[in-house]
């Protein structure tokens, strides 16, 4: 009988570079797991990252579910529909980033996005060329986030009354130029409101579409390539912590409502393109849309944290789920409200676990 220690030795697995064999846990495919894992972990838990990778994975959830549910929803013009239909609160949420970001509020965009249809109406009605109304609309708009600006800086006024003053000053100037509703039919922007742009295969987006786009792709390049955008994250971090850096803290605190007011007269262009009209209830609400959207979108209540493209993905939420809404055909629309409600409570409780744990 051959002993034991006389029978040839089973050959051993190369070892990886932490000892163990090829085949085991410590490998070089179980080391590439769990750092991938680590990743996805820090990125959902991120007070930076996670809420906007949050709203992205909702988004594509809820689009994936209208598609199965109804038929013709996965079609590429239903996607387009939602930029085309939510152009003007995309702008008008980018305005909004910029002021959350600082940790600051602005209550008036929807009054402002009512004064600029009415401005429009007015002066496209006595004969003004849409060349000198638009500009106009824009420079009144920002005039007047320049004096919510003023009114937080030099008068230490909160941004929840500031803007709020604001939103009545606006919304009555909106009853100043008529009580009822002034109807659009200037060439130049029934043009506008009926183009589309084609895309090759039955798609096709608007012009405003394209007038959104750019005001986001501008507003993503100041926030990260410039020194005004470090100084509004800054604002957001800490303003004590920005004055004691030397950071122009009081010219970007105004310069933010300057901005907002200015994306705000803008996306009141938009939205008459849209209607083709002034009315001096429209937009009643839209301010607490954009809120939502920029929340939803990942950017924190008290600032510092957030992004312009995670507020689009926020808007592109609530346009999905308002799509379903309309697919469905048998809910109230109302059922937006709920479920917007229900997202931002939500993602609040969700900033608030993960600065929380970050701390």
């Amino acid at each position: 009988m051959t002993k034991l220690i006389d029978a040839p030795a089973r050959p051993e697995r190369p070892a990886g570079p932490g000892g163990v064999g090829l085949g085991g846990a410590g490998g070089p495919g179980g080391a590439r797991r769990r750092s991938l894992g680590r990743g996805i972990r820090n990125l959902m838990t991120s007070p930076k990252y996670g809420p906007v990778t949050v709203t992205a994975v909702l988004f594509v959830a809820v689009f994936v579910i209208g598609g199965v549910r109804y038929r013709g929803f996965f079609s590429g013009q239903v996607f387009l529909n939602l930029l085309v239909d939510n152009s003007y609160l995309i702008v008008l949420a980018v305005g909004m980033t910029f002021v959350i970001l600082t940790g600051g509020i602005d209550l008036s965009v929807g009054a402002v996005v009512a004064l600029s249809g009415m401005i429009a109406g007015s002066l496209l009605q006595t004969g003004w060329s849409p060349a000198v109304v638009i500009p106009l609309i824009l420079v009144l708009t920002s005039v007047l986030g320049l004096l919510v600006g003023l009114m937080i800086h030099v008068f230490k006024v909160q941004p929840f009354i500031a803007t709020l003053a604001a939103m009545f000053l606006a919304r009555g100037l909106c009853y100043v130029i008529s009580q009822s509703s002034i109807s659009i039919t200037d060439p130049t922007f029934v043009q506008l409101a009926v183009s589309r742009i084609p895309l090759g295969g039955n798609l096709s987006i608007t012009p405003s579409v394209i007038i959104a786009l750019v005001v986001v792709a501008i507003a993503v390049w100041v926030l990260h390539a410039t020194r005004f955008g470090r100084t509004v994250y800054a604002i957001g971090g800490g303003e004590h912590s920005g004055l004691l850096m030397g950071l122009p803290v009081a010219r970007t605190k105004v310069l933010v409502y300057v901005i907002s007011g200015f994306c705000s007269g803008l996306a009141g262009v938009l939205f008459t393109f849209y209607t083709l009209s002034g009315y001096p209830l429209t937009a009643i609400g839209t301010e607490l849309d954009a809120i939502a959207a920029v929340v939803i979108g990942g950017t924190l209540l008290t600032g510092g944290y957030g992004f312009v493209l995670g507020s689009v993905l926020g808007v592109l939420v609530l346009g999905v789920i308002q799509t379903i809404i309309t697919f469905e055909g048998t809910l109230s629309s109302w059922w937006t409200r709920i479920f917007i409600g229900v997202l931002l409570l939500v993602f609040i409780i969700l900033q608030k676990v993960l600065t929380a744990r970050r701390r």
